[in-house]
């Protein structure tokens, strides 16, 4: 059952974190305080919704890097339940994809809690003071429709933050897989 995203207050502030990468090296959200602005995508290697628009993300956010936008995926799957999202697989995806940025991995599942992701895909863009300035989805492409993967929507909102203005509402909300959370940290379990 697919599911969207909450929709957090535009304006909300970035909630810190301090992750390990598919790599193996930390990554913390103080590390990319000099990017115009941030990108932070919840994301996963098994859901189909992510795996419809990947290289599409892997095209825009290269694109975007070199204007200055930081991007990091995030990873807060259940892997005793979804195995597939476990970090060697989700580096496997990254290559596929061509992913240029980190990709965390969120065992704990807090990350996901304090940016109240939803799904996967989930998007959440951040203006250069890390106040959201965009969440909803990339474009209208979704497993079984026709619609191109041309990141549509997320280029618009990333237009529009780099050039210092607000993101046009309304928003359609991000369409995805439900995170698999680990019994008692859902956020309606808490």
């Amino acid at each position: 059952m697919a599911v969207g995203s909450f929709m957090v207050a535009l304006g909300t502030p970035a909630p810190d974190f301090a992750l390990p990468s598919v790599e193996g090296k930390t990554v913390a959200l103080h590390d990319f305080a000099d990017a115009s602005a941030l990108l932070v995508i919840f994301l996963s290697n098994h859901c189909p919704y992510v795996r419809r628009i990947e290289h599409g993300i892997g095209a825009l956010t290269s694109r975007y890097q070199q204007r200055g936008v930081a991007t990091v995926g995030i990873c807060s799957n259940d892997v005793s339940t979804h195995p597939d999202d476990a970090a060697t697989h989700l580096a496997e995806q990254a290559e596929r994809a061509g992913f240029t940025f980190p990709y965390l991995v969120d065992e704990s599942q807090e990350v996901a809690r304090a940016y109240r992701a939803a799904c996967t895909p989930d998007f959440f863009l951040y203006d250069g003071q890390r106040r959201l300035a965009y969440r909803g989805e990339f474009d209208a492409a979704r497993p079984g429709n026709d619609h191109p993967v041309d990141g549509a929507s997320m280029q618009a909102a990333l237009e529009a933050v780099l050039a210092g203005e607000p993101v046009p509402e309304p928003h359609t909300p991000s369409l995805g897989c439900g995170i698999k959370w680990k019994p008692g940290n859902a956020p309606d379990e808490r």
